[in-house]
């Protein structure tokens, strides 16, 4: 049975500081490069665990070692050189301290987050949300406030990383439905990080790429569920779900006119905690990305028994 980011119950508190070794990572979550190293120094301290490990990974470069922005943050986990200099570790035992190498920056991440939740230990509330807190606005403020602080970035930081931290979690029991939603999803998960191709369909001639109704439509080719091509004849593939209704597999659909299905212009496939994997757009990459966007539309559930599980509107 595929285990899949979503279909299933994830365990423990992902903000909550769970104990080393109860949090695993969701299999294809992660770039199997860096599997094993999110998994252990994701253990280093109770304030983290792997998969809110990898969300701050996912959400500072996608998992780009090579990734520089314009504030100057460099590789897999966006060190500034001031920064890097007092918090990087050598964390494969090599002898130099090299932010482009991830099995240095990895540890190093993990390092800095253990550090900062030791700053606020003594602050009231969760130990996850304050260190993340302190990540982003330093530990001074979070003391301050006595938690996370009234910024509206510090406060978005926080909810973005511990919601998509839901989606990297390995999952320990199952919630029906269902097995084909799980498969579709496990799909879409080995394609993160492939390049957005405006018509692509996956095919070998387009290297495999995608957009974004391609990949809703070969995951679920993949489990025996025939798509139509675009996504607004999609959205017409089963019944719609509420917001409220909304599980893992669901088709989700957004339109530049919220009355008009004609008008979607997107689509992803729903994977639980506000999250969706999708193909955006030209220059992007397949990846994680939430839905509740002003022009979110609408959701269709596309699976057999996942239809049959929906309540009656009357």
């Amino acid at each position: 049975m595929l285990l899949v980011v979503g279909v299933y119950i994830v365990a423990g508190n992902l903000a909550g500081g769970a104990a080393a070794g109860g949090v695993g990572l969701a299999k294809g979550a992660v770039p199997a490069a860096y599997q094993t190293l999110v998994q252990k120094w994701g253990n280093l301290c109770p304030a983290i665990n792997p998969a809110l490990l990898a969300a701050q990974l996912y959400q500072e470069s996608g998992f780009n070692p090579g990734a520089r922005s314009p504030a100057k943050a460099q590789g897999i986990a966006q060190f500034i050189p001031g920064t890097w200099a007092t918090h990087g570790v050598d964390g494969d035992g090599d002898g130099d301290r090299d932010v482009w190498d991830p099995e240095d920056a990895i540890p190093s991440a993990a390092s800095y987050d253990c550090e900062l939740a030791k700053y606020v230990k003594d602050v009231p509330g969760d130990a996850s949300a304050n260190m993340l807190a302190s990540y982003n606005a330093g530990a001074y403020a979070v003391i301050r406030y006595g938690g996370v602080p009234p910024y509206r970035e510090t406060r978005n930081y926080v909810k973005t990383i511990t919601t998509l931290a839901k989606s990297f979690a390995a999952p320990v029991a199952r919630v029906d439905p269902s097995r084909q939603a799980a498969g579709a999803i496990a799909y879409a998960q080995s394609k993160l990080g492939t390049p957005y191709l405006w018509g692509g369909t996956g095919t070998a001639a387009q290297s495999g790429r995608f957009d974004c109704s391609g990949l809703t439509q070969a995951s679920y080719d993949q489990v025996g569920i025939k798509l139509p091509r675009v996504a607004n004849d999609q959205y017409n593939a089963g019944p719609h779900p509420a917001r409220s209704e909304l599980l893992p597999g669901d088709l989700v659909f957004f339109s530049h006119d919220p009355a008009d299905s004609r008008a979607i212009h997107h689509v992803g496939i729903y994977v639980g905690g506000g999250y969706m994997i999708d193909a955006p757009r030209t220059g992007a990459v397949i990846r994680f990305d939430p839905i509740d966007g002003g022009d979110y539309f609408g959701a269709t559930r596309v699976t057999e028994d996942g239809a049959k599980a929906l309540p009656t509107h009357v």
